[in-house]
Parts: structure tokens; sequence; C-alpha cells
């Protein structure tokens, strides 16, 4: 899933400052797990905006609607015949749908409402934790299912650096070192023999540093 955290406040309000009618849009898929950008966020975010618009003297129209996806045609489509009754869209889904949206609807300001991190999962309610970074290239299976690239504070392919000390990473002593994880889970599995294969040299260009990426499946499209 898809991580996401609810920009300050104030920062909210200050992109709104020049709209008297908003939409707030929300999104039922990740950022809804995440208690950041679900109906019920959605609807205390707007109830927010309307008591600090009242206390400075100002009326707003905020509407509030939330979207299956708001990274899917199938639903941003939707909107066409409501986004003529407001100024601008305050999305609280990740940007992925802030942009989708604003893509779909480039004559409207389409905001962010909340700050996108990372993809994870949900260690316990209310924690979340980042496992993958979407390189293209996954390694999952040499590695024990612990990826280096995103759990790695230095996306090391080939063992531990030197700065780890006592299964901890030396950013930050509260973070477990991956590549002491993978050698336990190699241990646990008695495969360690295979820790001293080397990992070649490592094609970056299906990651982010290739440029923005597409995914196209001939079977589906028209």
């Amino acid at each position: 899933m898809i991580v996401a955290d609810r920009k300050p406040f104030d920062e909210i309000m200050d992109m709104i400052a020049p709209y008297d009618r908003v939409l707030l849009l929300g999104c039922n898929e990740c950022v809804t797990v995440c208690a950041v950008g679900g109906t019920k966020e959605t609807a205390l975010l707007a109830a927010q905006i309307r008591i600090k618009r009242q206390a400075e003297g100002r009326t707003v129209d905020v509407g509030e609607r939330t979207l299956e996806r708001q990274c899917d045609p199938e639903y941003v489509n939707t909107l066409a015949e409501s986004l003529d009754d407001y100024d601008a869209v305050l999305s609280l889904a990740c940007g992925c749908g802030v942009q989708f949206v604003a893509e779909n609807y480039p004559g409207k300001p389409v905001l962010p409402a909340v700050n996108t991190r990372f993809m994870g999962v949900t260690e316990q309610p209310g924690m979340w934790a980042e496992r993958c970074q979407g390189c293209g290239n996954c390694v999952l299976d040499r590695t024990q299912g612990i990826c280096p690239v995103a759990r790695c504070a230095k996306s090391i392919m080939n063992g531990p650096c030197g700065g780890s000390h006592g299964g901890a990473c030396e950013v930050n002593d509260q973070l477990p070192c991956a590549w002491q994880l993978i050698i336990d889970r190699l241990k646990a599995r008695g495969k360690l023999d295979t820790y001293s294969e080397v990992e070649k040299p490592r094609d970056w260009s299906t990651s982010r540093d290739g440029g923005p990426r597409r995914r196209v499946r001939e079977d589906m499209t028209l």
C-alpha cells in the first residue's frame, strides 16, 4: 500500500486561501487504510476548514466526495459533471491520484492535502513501514524476501556495510540492518552458503533513475 500523512492544517489553509468553493476529494484505497484520506478523514477536514473560515469571517462552500480510486479513469471520469460547481479540488489521495485528477481536468486547480511517504505494510494498527521502492528489478528470491533496495539505508546489494552494529543500522539504532535480517534468514533456512554469491552490478534503468516509467500490457490495451 502507499502510505501518506496529511499535510499541516495551516499549509492546507494557505493552499486554498484563494478559493471559496472547494471540493474535498477522498480516496477509498491506500490512504483510507492509513487513516489519512478516506471518507471519515475527508469529512473531518471539511469540518475543520468550515470552522476556520468562519472564524476568519469568510464564507466557504466545501463539497465532499470520495472515489473508489483516484488513479483510475473509471472513477475519475465521474467527476466531470460536478467540478463546474467548484473553484478547486483538494485531493486527499496519494501523489498519483492528485496528478491523475489534474491530468484529466487541466482547467481546474488540483491541490494535495497529503504528503506521500512510501510503499509499505501495516506492522500494527497505526504503524506502517516501508518495504518497496518499485525498482522494477526484484531480487527478493535471492534475499529471502527482504528487500535491500528499500530496507538498507544505502541500498547495498552484497552484504552489510561496515557501519552496522549489533544488528542495527548505523543511520538509526532502532532500525534493523537489512542485511543482518537477510543473513539471519539464510541461516534459519540452511542456505547461508548462497551468501557468498556476488550480485551482479545492478541495472538501475528499471528504477526511477531511468526516468518516469510506464507499463503496457498489449493484451489489455485497445
